[in-house]
């Protein structure tokens, strides 16, 4: 693993929990960047003195002599960053970055309990990986283990237990394996209906 990925994952782990702060208009939003370039435009908000999010997961790579681990975003294309939305200049003229996701011309923000969430996976240690788009189940409380509090969907996906942490405003999801005696059921709810993953993207307009 490289250097910088292995400061980027080490400032993951050593994340601080999200608070609102009151009396400012700083707010985590949603960036879409060039693939491949996650880490590059983490790091030049991070040097710009943003608090920056950048949420990894360990993947195996198969190269022609060696299988190797290595860090790769839950998030393809998108990292997200805490800012004032009426100064967008320095955010939009970081490498590496394309648009902030939003509706017309206005950011959009990702709520401050979906950032915790997925910090929270992130900081626990379990085996993640991300999950196409949003998906119908049952929802749950973890009453146990590093993510106790937390509620999501349920999935039993190739005989391994999963809750589903969601960021709406991306159409995306991120699946996490826990144990079943971690969980116990919530009351259903009235379904909806959720357009996919494609769909619900080509359908948010981004800030150029």
């Amino acid at each position: 693993m490289s250097t910088d990925a292995q400061h980027v994952s080490s400032a993951l782990q050593m994340a601080p929990a999200v608070t609102a702060l009151p009396g400012n208009n700083l707010r985590w939003y949603a960036l879409r960047v060039k693939s491949k370039f996650e880490n590059l435009a983490s790091a030049t908000l991070r040097g710009k003195g943003y608090q920056e999010f950048l949420p990894l997961y360990r993947s195996k790579r198969r190269w022609s002599d060696r299988v190797k681990q290595v860090d790769v975003p839950l998030f393809p294309g998108y990292l997200f960053c805490h800012f004032d939305a009426s100064r967008l200049l320095p955010i939009l003229t970081t490498p590496g970055v394309v648009s902030i996701v939003g509706a017309g011309k206005t950011p959009i923000p990702v709520t401050e309990g979906e950032i915790a969430d997925i910090q929270s996976v992130v900081r626990s240690g379990l085996p993640a990986m991300p999950w196409p788009g949003l998906t119908a189940g049952s929802r749950i409380l973890i009453e146990a283990g590093p993510l106790a509090g937390m509620e999501g969907i349920a999935l039993d996906v190739d005989r391994k237990y999963r809750l589903l942490v969601s960021v709406p405003l991306l159409q995306r999801s991120v699946a996490v394996e826990i144990d079943r005696e971690w969980v116990r059921p919530l009351p259903s709810r009235v379904p909806c209906q959720i357009p996919p993953a494609d769909q619900g993207l080509r359908s948010l307009a981004t800030v150029a």
